[in-house]
């Protein structure tokens, strides 16, 4: 166990290491250019959008993820062709006051719409503060409790990625599931997510698989963890960790305790082939895990880099998407109201189709994966539009 556990530890600190510059701790129109003539509002002029991002923050890496962000919407901008949207970054600092300061005076000069902030208390914040006008806020966050009035939630959601996963368990007879899970508040979010989904499937939760988080805490609880997939009959295993925190060791640890993944299907609420390294764990391979259309994700990748030089963060399509979803309403002369924004058909872009619900959320087509020989496999396509695959 003693060198188990030194090289699982060396594998966290790696794909924790490797994971940081892609993710997050905590926290979609045509990529072809779209030049059919139309205004951006009601009365026929172009939509002035507000792009709140986190420069000036004191969070290493936010400088790059602001200019991520900026450059993916003004190359939505530039697809929908000029005078259809023009954009006007602010700078929130990272910081929720900079943030609702800045929305009141984007507002203040016109704006029709506020794209951003990045994180859930700052763009509560922001959209507070502009409540009063009508304004709409559409946020890069993914915390749907923040979600309802004037702000909506553009980031993919634990709710929407169980639903994915447990409707196709359930289509595939994978109908007895443990959740497990660190004894957090993302990881309790995470369960109730998983459970609340399952609800309107053939998929049973049948047991937990709490964990403290910490290195020992794991180690400690695995034993306990896998005792319970074992007698409980479950056939699949939802595992809510990334890779820069507890999968490694789990996707470690429980096979050997005799939960073998030919046997019980392992399944992650988070994306297993960010860092690509952790697609080598034994746990995954043959497991399910969720992810947006690979092919318009690869097609924005290249002329991302192919204008900007480099590749982008993973969270920059998210703005190509909210440009998108606004430039759709504007070649339609639609003002940016609440009603247009949730509209049954939805959009498309870079991470597929999806639309915002009236509550705020966001619901979004994503495909099924399957590690296989330490490669992703897509096993079910993500649905091209809504009233398929499940939508």
């Amino acid at each position: 166990m003693f060198n188990l556990l030194g090289s699982a530890r060396k594998g966290i600190r790696a794909l924790a290491a490797l994971a940081a510059a892609a993710t997050l701790a905590a926290c979609d129109v045509d990529l072809t250019a779209i030049n059919a003539p139309g205004g951006g509002k009601s009365d026929g002029g172009a939509t002035e959008v507000a792009l709140l991002v986190p420069y000036g923050s004191v969070t290493p890496g936010d400088a790059g993820l602001a200019r991520a962000l900026e450059n993916a919407a003004r190359l939505a901008a530039a697809d929908l062709g000029e005078g259809r949207v023009n954009i006007t970054v602010y700078n929130t600092a990272g910081q929720a006051g900079t943030a609702a300061t800045q929305a009141r005076a984007a507002v203040d000069a016109g704006a029709d719409i506020i794209l951003g902030p990045l994180r859930s208390d700052a763009a509560n914040a922001a959209a507070v503060a502009v409540s009063g006008s009508g304004t709409n806020v559409i946020s890069f966050s993914n915390n749907t409790s923040i979600a309802g009035g004037n702000l909506f939630v553009l980031g993919n959601t634990f709710d929407n990625i169980a639903s994915r996963l447990m409707g196709y368990a359930g289509a595939q007879g994978r109908n007895r599931v443990v959740v497990v899970y660190p004894r957090t508040p993302v990881g309790q979010i995470a369960r109730s997510a998983i459970v609340q989904a399952a609800s309107g499937t053939s998929v049973q939760i049948v047991g937990d698989g709490a964990f403290e988080f910490s290195e020992q805490g794991i180690v400690s609880a695995v034993p306990q963890i896998a005792s319970t997939i074992q007698s409980s009959g479950a056939n699949a295993v939802m595992l809510t960790s990334d890779s820069t925190g507890a999968l490694p060791l789990l996707a470690q640890l429980l096979p050997e305790q005799g939960v073998s993944p030919s046997v019980t299907k392992y399944i992650g609420l988070t994306r297993w082939d960010v860092p690509p390294q952790t697609l080598q764990l034994p746990g995954v391979q043959g497991g399910w895990f969720a992810l947006p259309d690979p092919g318009p994700v690869a097609q924005f990748n290249n002329r991302y880099n192919g204008r900007y030089g480099n590749a982008p963060h993973p969270l920059a399509g998210l703005a190509y998407d909210g440009i998108a979803a606004i430039g759709a309403l504007q070649a339609k002369k639609l003002a940016m109201s609440k009603g247009n924004l949730t509209q049954n058909s939805g959009f498309k872009g870079v991470n597929g189709v999806f639309r915002f619900r009236p509550n705020g959320t966001i619901q979004r087509a994503l495909a099924v994966a399957q590690v296989s020989n330490n490669q992703v496999q897509i096993i079910d396509p993500a649905p091209k539009s809504f009233g398929f695959g499940g939508f």
